[in-house]
């Protein structure tokens, strides 16, 4: 009786013993199927779109002529002058009226143009009048640069004739009033005399008129030969 039941509470232990590693086995298969299937699941989601950097289309241009004769309205943005201006010295301006071909714009207000002084001449004292005169060469527009060829501008001082013979008359005048006072006619008629070439010297003595223009004076030249601009059109 002992015997046999040593033999069983034998078994029962033994069966107790395998049956634990059976379980970890069944838990860690069930373990590895759910990982999978949600692996599967993950696998089957679409993968979200990237977001794709357009950029913009190149600009395109085209390459435009604007004919000879073509007026450029122009503001000055430098000063030049007959008497403190040297041959070669840098003058610049703005366009103020943008110029069009075939009804497009191919030069928009505000291009720049530069250039040089070509001729410089100060009043003079007993003839001459003050005169200076510029070109430009070069256009800027749309960050690009182009050479050109305009006609001169020339810019002349007043006459003063008028005012040279003024200062006579009153020289005279005044002469032959102080004469009267001194001798009578014949006084009168030497104060004259000293009184005209007191203001004939006036005259001499004094200069004319120089020839100044300052920043925002507004000036107009023409192409004297065709230009060939790049005009953006998309």
């Amino acid at each position: 009786m002992s015997k046999l039941l040593c033999v069983i509470l034998g078994g029962a232990i033994f069966a107790s013993g395998c049956g634990t590693p059976a379980a970890d086995s069944e838990g860690a298969a069930a373990d590895a199927a759910t990982a999978g299937a949600k692996s599967n699941e993950a696998s089957s989601r679409p993968a979200p779109v990237s977001e794709v950097a357009t950029k913009a289309p190149a600009p395109t241009y085209r390459e435009v002529t604007i004919p000879s004769g073509t007026t450029l309205s122009l503001s000055l943005t430098s000063a030049v002058a007959s008497d403190t201006s040297k041959v070669e010295d840098a003058v610049s301006a703005e366009l103020t009226q943008a110029v069009t071909v075939d009804g497009r714009t191919v030069l928009p207000a505000g291009s720049t143009v530069s250039g040089q002084v070509t001729s410089a001449e100060g009043s003079g004292r007993v003839k001459g009048r003050a005169q200076v005169a510029f070109q430009f060469n070069t256009l800027t527009t749309g960050g690009e640069k182009y050479d050109m060829q305009t006609a001169a501008l020339t810019r002349v001082a007043p006459a003063t004739k008028s005012e040279d013979a003024t200062k006579i008359g009153i020289g005279a005048g005044a002469g032959a009033v102080v004469g009267g006072l001194l001798g009578g006619k014949s006084g009168a008629a030497k104060g004259a005399a000293v009184g005209g070439g007191a203001g004939t010297g006036v005259v001499l003595a004094t200069k004319g008129q120089e020839m100044r223009l300052t920043p925002g004076a507004d000036v107009t030249t023409t192409l004297t030969a065709p230009l060939k601009v790049r005009v953006k059109i998309g």
